[in-house]
């Protein structure tokens, strides 16, 4: 990997990540966070899961104890039981690492700040008990890591998230210019549909830049029994007032205006749903904040 893919803020580092935990769980006033923030759908937790809730397709990583043989035949395919303690607090973290977030006018690329935001979101469920899940997705390819818990579980996610983002910045610089056939928002998504179970929740960090013609369609479906929630990565901030020429996802070129008393919105409308505003040259540590307000303000 060349040095400029290697600066802070390019890089996606493990050791940044975990260090986040720390943040992700002490309050503005420095108070510990632990039980704060809630999870999916957290209902009933029968001990070691002797109920079975839900079948789904075999995963590298998953416990080879729990392959449902009937299904297993029937299909031709590996499938695992999930049992009712696995399901209860389940969160799939979604991190678009696209060519449309591998960039950035502050601190941290767009594709580095969504990771953070989501590894900030995960870790105070992690210490409730609750399983973590990724979906990385690149230009290319997905990278899935299958809902684990305890710190090993968080581990892997950020190993996941590390390796994805790796790849996608020496794919970017091996084809520079190259757009053509990248993978779409509601593409990548689809997969969701047999990973995250019922009553688990979804957290997507991304631009929402190329989402895809069936975005809207493919989030009701996956909300019919899941929670969904969005985090729109942008910089917020990072430009003077002014008059700057842009050109439009469709090739047009245009103006666009920044005002100096222009308010920046802390959530947006994304498909019919609300979308909290991530600042990617914010430091982690506001992003912190930011997101326990957002799940103080939520709290049911």
């Amino acid at each position: 990997m060349s040095a400029a893919l290697e600066q802070p803020g390019v890089r996606l580092a493990a050791g940044d990540l975990i260090a986040l935990r720390a943040h992700a769980l002490t309050g503005p006033g420095g108070a510990e966070q632990c039980a704060t923030l809630p999870g999916g759908h957290a209902t009933r937790v029968k001990g070691q899961g002797i109920e079975v809730a839900d079948i789904r397709d075999y995963l590298p990583g998953d416990d080879i104890r729990h392959l449902d043989r009937a299904s297993t035949a029937r299909t031709g395919k590996l499938h695992v039981r999930q049992f009712q303690a696995e399901r209860d607090r389940v969160r799939y973290l979604v991190a678009d690492m696209r060519s449309e977030m591998l960039w950035g006018l502050r601190r941290a690329l767009l594709s580095v700040a969504a990771a953070e935001a989501l590894v900030l979101d995960a870790w105070p469920l992690i210490e409730q008990g609750g399983r973590v899940g990724l979906l990385a997705v690149t230009d290319r390819d997905v990278t899935v890591v299958p809902p684990r818990g305890r710190i090993r579980g968080m581990l892997d996610v950020i190993g996941g998230l590390v390796e994805a983002h790796a790849r996608a910045l020496e794919d970017a610089a091996r084809d520079k210019g190259a757009t053509g056939g990248a993978l779409s928002l509601d593409r990548a998504l689809h997969r969701l549909e047999r990973l995250a179970p019922s009553g688990s929740e979804i957290v997507i960090a991304s631009g929402f830049d190329a989402p895809g013609e069936e975005l809207v369609k493919v989030l009701d479906g996956l909300g019919q029994r899941r929670a969904i929630r969005l985090l729109l990565v942008s910089n917020t901030d990072a430009l003077p007032a002014g008059r700057y020429p842009v050109r439009l996802a469709d090739g047009r070129r245009a103006n666009l205006r920044i005002g100096a008393n222009d308010a920046v919105p802390t959530a947006v409308r994304i498909a019919g749903r609300e979308a909290l505003v991530v600042d990617a040259g914010a430091d982690p540590r506001e992003t912190a904040r930011v997101l326990i307000r957002y799940h103080d303000e939520h709290a049911v």
